[in-house]
């Protein structure tokens, strides 16, 4: 069963001079959104499991880590915006048209195990929020995570504005509910900048690369292109430029936002749990209970809104760029509501056997860092050939740093599998 279009493709697509017309304000407006769904993916609650853990136990040590990630993923995601505007297709789209039969199969299959350890963490993630929040055991919980978040993938239906404005609107709670932590419970500024300093202590690796691999995350770098692809109308280089421009100021919002919610789940952990002597919070129940215990019940129950609502947001992102993946690769497509119940299952079964969820959630991470040079690498060749973008083509300097990210995910990656099996 062939499949080129996608999700994106839902009605015709307005001239860049027809949505600018609008107003400055207006139109600048109607051209931001994008990021803001592919932000959502950076503070999954993959994110809340590793930055609080690594909070927890190691301070304000791994700082950097959690700031040099969210830096690295701007140009990432922009450089997938790019490839989305200039071609009119999405990466795995090109990947397919210029890669072999076998490079592209393997391509996917990586992918699709990518997107289930993504599913994974959003789906427990999420199942935890409720269980916080209204006492509803967890298989139940994941039940109704899945039938929200396949309601929210249906406002596709209405266009994209629709489910862009909600996944905005549960990004701004999720902001909104760490703002209130961190202001409530106090950060400690001369702490945090010496957190700047790279250094991994010992046994700190593991969440090292959880919390790279949280907030770089492959199956988002594949949906961004898709996102622009198909959004608007670009009938010249002038427009494709016009677009792109906003798109930079989309990322940097965007990912600021979500950096920033990052960086304040590490803080609120050190300074409420490392500071304080209890290192041993090692599952988001238990950072749940500590800041009940330590910062009071109103910010136990604003936590467990965010969790919920990051769970939830996150898993419609992630079964959407799941259709992306399969579609662009092996140009193949299944109904969304069998994608859904396919992705489920690993977290049904880690809920159903009693499993930690913390650990699964902090292993699901690490399995997507491994699985970011997949994505990165077919970006930065396909961004630097001209024969593809054109005069868009990146100049070496970026493909330079592009380079030079790939490099240090590869070796921190390998780090961890030495720090490990070796060390």
């Amino acid at each position: 069963m062939g499949m080129t279009k996608i999700d994106t493709e839902r009605g015709p697509r307005p001239a860049v001079g027809q949505v600018l017309g609008r107003g400055r304000v207006r139109g600048a407006l109607a051209m931001l959104g994008p990021a803001f769904i592919a932000a959502i993916a950076y503070v999954d609650p993959g994110n809340f499991s590793t930055n609080i853990g690594a909070g927890a136990e190691f301070g304000y040590a791994l700082v950097w880590v959690v700031v040099l990630a969210n830096l690295m993923a701007m140009p990432v995601q922009f450089l997938s915006a790019k490839i989305g505007v200039v071609t009119g297709k999405t990466l795995p789209e090109v990947c397919r048209e210029r890669y072999p039969r076998p490079m592209r199969w393997g391509l996917w299959l990586q992918a699709e195990i990518v997107a289930m350890s993504t599913d994974l963490a959003e789906f427990v993630g999420a199942a935890l929020g409720l269980y916080l929040l209204f006492g509803i055991p967890m298989m139940p919980a994941a039940l109704i995570t899945a039938v929200v978040a396949f309601a929210l993938l249906g406002l596709q239906a209405l266009g994209y504005r629709p489910f862009e404005r909600a996944i905005a609107g549960l990004l701004l709670l999720i902001i909104a509910g760490f703002a209130y932590e961190l202001l409530q419970i106090g950060p400690e500024p001369a702490q945090a900048i010496s957190g700047l300093v790279p250094a991994l202590p010992s046994g700190s690796a593991y969440l090292a690369v959880g919390i790279v691999g949280a907030t770089v995350m492959p199956h988002v770098v594949y949906l961004h292109s898709a996102l622009m692809s198909r959004r608007v109308a670009c009938s010249n280089d002038d427009d494709r430029r016009r677009v792109l421009r906003f798109e930079r100021w989309d990322v940097a919002v965007a990912l600021g936002l979500a950096g920033m919610i990052n960086l304040s789940m590490l803080l609120v952990a050190a300074k409420l749990f490392h500071d304080t002597g209890n290192t041993g919070i090692s599952t988001i129940e238990d950072a749940h209970a500590g800041l009940a215990t330590l910062a009071g019940g109103a910010a136990a129950l604003v936590f467990a809104v965010a969790l919920l609502a990051s769970g939830i947001s996150s898993s419609g992102v992630g079964t959407f760029a799941g259709q992306v993946v399969m579609a662009g690769f092996i140009n193949f497509r299944i109904p969304l509501l069998l994608r859904r119940l396919i992705t489920m299952v690993p977290a049904l079964l880690v809920i159903a056997l009693g499993m930690n969820t913390t650990d699964v959630l902090n292993f699901s991470q690490v399995v997507l860092s491994f699985g970011i040079p997949f994505a990165l690498i077919p970006l930065v060749l396909v961004t630097r050939d001209r024969a593809v973008m054109g005069e868009f083509a990146n100049p070496r300097w970026l493909t330079t740093v592009m380079t030079l990210i790939a490099i240090l995910i590869v070796g921190l990656n390998c780090y961890l599998l030495y720090d490990q099996f070796v060390g």
